[in-house]
């Protein structure tokens, strides 16, 4: 089982990139290949946050979640 290890700050600021991500993509600002990435990155971000889950996070041992006493 995944161990959440995102905090609630780090979820939100996911979310604020991805809605950018996807805004720049369907205003037309971004397009072609770049349009697509950008798309595929506000997918990952928007999925991170959801599950409070950042595989990166775990391979560096990093952890944004309030420690719990």
């Amino acid at each position: 089982m995944m161990k959440k290890n995102m905090g609630s700050a780090d979820r939100i600021i996911r979310l604020i990139i991805s809605a950018i991500f996807v805004a720049l993509y369907f205003s037309g600002m971004v397009t072609g290949i770049v349009g697509t990435v950008l798309l595929v990155l506000a997918a990952v971000f928007t999925l991170t946050s959801v599950i409070s889950f950042c595989p990166l996070y775990s391979i560096f041992g990093i952890s944004t979640c309030p420690a719990k006493s």
